[in-house]
């Protein structure tokens, strides 16, 4: 009686089961072949985007001195890097060029937090190139791309910070010094040969095929022999020259990035970086040459030359390498970790 009573029951209860199972397995399918077709699905069971969230412990804010109102403006880091980054690289360069380039910002932004000494008081760091690194606000960007790809083009710019949230540089576990230019001329150069100093090992001589393809790679001054008389001579009052003769200008020696390490103009030894800032050049790495009473510079690359080139950075995201394998192309024996 027990056995009948016990038979009934699997049968009842598989009379249940079989449709429940046969139902949930028609289900999966149908999700599948949704997601397998792009077919729009319930939004209880859309996949959320993949948007990785970072909480910065520490440098979440920064304060930002505009060199020009002398006012101090607090930004979170990101924020302040959409500017960096739409002001340092074109929008118009591969994504991961920019996101190389948004990682060695930050990298840079937290460098000079933990290094600068009090050089700007009561702020972080300065919205001026020419003491720390560019920075544009959001409005000003826009207004100077054409309108048809403001929206394209900020996109890139906020895709290439967020999707790099709290990543930065590091030699030895310590944020780098990350020096960045536009346009190597093929070959980046020390920072002993720019700055002086003992250099960071992690900052050495690379070579990058390609930039010979931009506009920064290339270009020209010519200055009369009384200008280049008036430029030296503001500087090093002692200055004599004869341009008669065949040596009056004679490069004397090269750095191992072919860039002029030392320039004789008369009797007057100048060095490569002197000479490039004196006379206005793009590049230390240059050639010289007297034609009738002008002094022709041809001078190659764009920027001190040091540290991750941005066009570079460029020419080998189209080659199709990651950011991390452009920075470490760049920057030697470090690592990309999270703040």
């Amino acid at each position: 009686m027990k056995k009948v009573i016990l038979y009934i029951f699997i049968i009842v209860l598989s009379a249940f089961l079989i449709p429940i199972l046969f139902t949930m397995q028609f289900d999966f399918e149908n999700t599948n072949m949704a997601n397998a077709n792009n077919l729009e699905l319930p939004p209880e069971i859309q996949e959320m985007p993949n948007i990785e969230e970072y909480n910065y412990n520490e440098y979440g804010t920064i304060k930002l001195l505009h060199e020009k109102t002398s006012q101090i403006e607090e930004l979170p880091i990101d924020q302040y890097l959409y500017g960096v980054v739409s002001a340092e690289m074109p929008a118009n360069f591969e994504i991961e060029a920019l996101k190389a380039q948004a990682i060695v910002a930050r990298t840079y932004t937290i460098y000079k937090i933990k290094n600068s000494g009090g050089k700007h008081q009561d702020a972080d760091i300065c919205d001026s190139s020419d003491c720390c690194q560019a920075w544009i606000t959001k409005e000003d960007r826009l207004n100077k791309w054409d309108e048809g790809v403001r929206e394209e083009y900020w996109g890139k710019i906020v895709n290439a910070v967020d999707s790099t949230k709290g990543k930065i540089i590091t030699y030895e576990n310590e944020p780098i010094n990350a020096f960045f230019h536009s346009n190597s001329g093929g070959t980046t150069e020390i920072p002993l040969n720019v700055w002086g100093g003992s250099g960071y090992p992690y900052l050495q001589v690379v070579e990058t095929s390609g930039e010979d393809a931009y506009s920064q790679y290339n270009s020209e001054v010519e200055l009369s022999q009384s200008e280049v008389i008036e430029k030296i001579k503001a500087v090093h009052s002692e200055f004599e020259i004869d341009f008669s003769k065949e040596d009056a200008i004679q490069i004397l020696e090269y750095t191992e990035s072919q860039r002029v390490k030392t320039i004789k103009f008369g009797n007057v030894n100048l060095s490569g970086v002197e000479a490039r800032t004196i006379f206005g050049l793009r590049s230390a790495k240059f050639s010289v040459e007297k034609i009738e009473d002008k002094i022709k510079f041809t001078v190659i690359g764009y920027g001190h030359g040091v540290g991750m080139s941005q066009t570079g950075a460029d020419v080998l995201a189209k080659q199709g390498s990651s950011f991390e394998d452009i920075i470490k192309h760049f920057y030697v024996g470090v690592e990309i970790q999270n703040l």
